[in-house]
């Protein structure tokens, strides 16, 4: 259908649908109605007006005017119904009117929405008893009979369950970016977020009434502003939350065995084990996820590698970041070991064809800085690929040196991979940070007191001609001043430091004060 009039106006709810070609049918409207019109009333102009006349006197609250009988609407329909604030819909002659009717009817039939709620409520058992595809059959079901498009989303923006091809990346992105910001802000449910395509609903999914993980939670996400719809409608989506939720729920207590493997297997490298009693435990986690995933398990022989992670949380809660670990990574692999006690964790799985670059883990994680408070931090460390199980051991020391960069770096959530631990960011992260703190401050501190009380510009200077590997000429061309001005300028950072920036020992210490800056 094509719109014609009232853009302005489409707000409006409809409640019900009345077909009508009487030239004065303002007696059986109740309001709320969309009219649908094959014009068969009009005869001249001034028909249009009082028809559109008596819609709006009714309450009608839009006019869909069929072509198939007279042709075109005409314009004095359209004129009428911008006067009256109307809008007006065309109506081709492929689309019968019996179509738009039942379309809508699926739409604010209450008494529907009740019967699914119920339907949904008594499959929640079911799902739970018979897991798998419930979710999934459930929401086509919701698509199928009420036209309403539903999501499960992971924190991260993985699809759970619902149509994956109705949304985009970005488009998840951003659903789930809105949901932990309004968790994090204590915002009571439903949350809603607006995106190009419409407004979406969002409500929590947590494991359980205990669960202390919202950054690990799923969500449902509904087209539409539930808000606004009757209550047993707003009902049958509160069902279909606790129905997700049933649904974590059953799903977590099948991670309880894995989680305990992969604690056995954090401690067997943390005694150095023999690689014989690593391998048990990784061929039992393959075991456990081919029951799930189909193909026999592998031994850990026929793997080509592993791959460790080592995370930490800053102000976060016990247990946060293995939840949120095993929720962003489960979407990657059923094979992931995902240990952890505490604000930490460490996680063990098989290597994909090469190494996980630690700009894939950073892009995957992004979203869940919206749910990180002020102090809220993840940092994680990624290992090279391990070519046998005897290399886990120091695949872990690797990933934990590589947390340690990562947590040198500014940002809400910071990974770092094994290509860094050549860097000398790696000698700065090991050192405990008063020693950091005292070497900085030594170089710095006078230098910035002078920029400070005179308006100077002299650690900037100092960087630029750092980056510029001590030439004159070149530093001077990018700070776009003359070469006098830039050597007045060194001669007050050494005679403020006592330092020699013509000698390469001073110039590294000046280097390594400004990255710890």
């Amino acid at each position: 259908m094509r719109l014609l009039a009232a853009e302005e106006e489409l707000d409006r709810q409809v409640s019900g649908v009345m077909t009508t070609d009487l030239q004065d049918p303002g007696r059986y409207l109740h309001g709320g109605e969309l009219v649908l019109t094959g014009m068969l009333w009009r005869s001249g102009p001034a028909d249009s007006e009082r028809f559109v006349r008596t819609l709006a006197a009714g309450g009608a609250v839009a006019l869909a005017a069929g072509e198939a009988e007279v042709g075109p609407v005409p314009e004095d329909l359209v004129e009428a119904c911008r006067r009256h604030r109307m809008p007006l819909l065309a109506v081709p002659d492929d689309i019968a009117f019996g179509t738009v009717t039942e379309f809508i009817g699926r739409q604010v039939s209450a008494d529907r929405a009740a019967d699914l709620a119920a339907l949904v409520d008594r499959h929640r058992l079911l799902v739970s008893a018979a897991g798998g595809g419930g979710l999934d059959a459930v929401l086509d079901l919701l698509g199928g009979d009420l036209d309403l498009d539903c999501w499960v989303l992971t924190p991260t923006g993985a699809v759970i369950a619902g149509p994956a091809e109705r949304l985009t990346a970005e488009d998840r992105d951003q659903l789930v970016r809105a949901h932990l910001a309004a968790q994090r802000q204590r915002r009571r449910p439903p949350h809603r977020a607006r995106l190009a395509g419409g407004v979406y609903s969002l409500l929590p999914a947590p494991a359980s009434a205990e669960h202390e993980a919202p950054l690990a939670d799923w969500v449902l996400a509904v087209a539409g502003d539930i808000t606004e719809w009757t209550t047993k409608r707003q009902q049958l989506a509160e069902n279909l939350a606790r129905l997700v939720a049933v649904e974590r729920h059953r799903r977590d207590e099948g991670r309880r065995l894995r989680r305990r493997l992969a604690d056995e297997l954090l401690a067997l490298l943390r005694r150095d084990a023999d690689p014989a009693e690593l391998g048990r435990t990784l061929y039992a986690s393959s075991a456990m996820a081919a029951r799930y995933e189909g193909p026999e398990p592998k031994s850990p022989a026929q793997e080509d590698s592993w791959l460790v992670l080592s995370a930490e949380g800053t102000g976060l809660p016990e247990g946060m970041v293995r939840a949120v670990l095993e929720e962003a990574l489960g979407g990657t692999t059923d094979r992931a070991l995902v240990a952890g006690a505490g604000t930490g964790a460490v996680v063990v799985l098989p290597a994909p064809a090469g190494p996980v670059p630690a700009d894939v883990l950073r892009e995957l994680l992004a979203p869940l800085e919206a749910g990180l408070g002020s102090e809220g931090r993840i940092t994680l460390g990624v290992s090279a690929p391990a070519a046998e199980v005897g290399g886990l051991r120091g695949a872990l020391e690797e990933a934990r040196h590589a947390r340690r960069i990562a947590a040198a770096r500014v940002g809400r959530v910071c990974v770092a991979g094994p290509e860094e631990l050549a860097s000398h960011v790696l000698l700065l992260a090991a050192v405990p940070d008063e020693v950091r703190r005292a070497f900085r401050s030594r170089l710095l501190d006078k230098v910035i007191a002078y920029d400070i009380e005179h308006q100077a510009d002299l650690v900037r200077t100092l960087e630029a001609f750092l980056r510029s590997d001590g030439s004159w000429t070149r530093c001077a061309g990018q700070l776009h001043v003359h070469v006098n001005t830039l050597r007045y300028r060194i001669g007050r950072i050494e005679e403020l430091t006592g330092r020699d920036l013509s000698r390469l020992e001073d110039r590294v210490d000046f280097y390594l004060a400004l990255e710890l800056a």
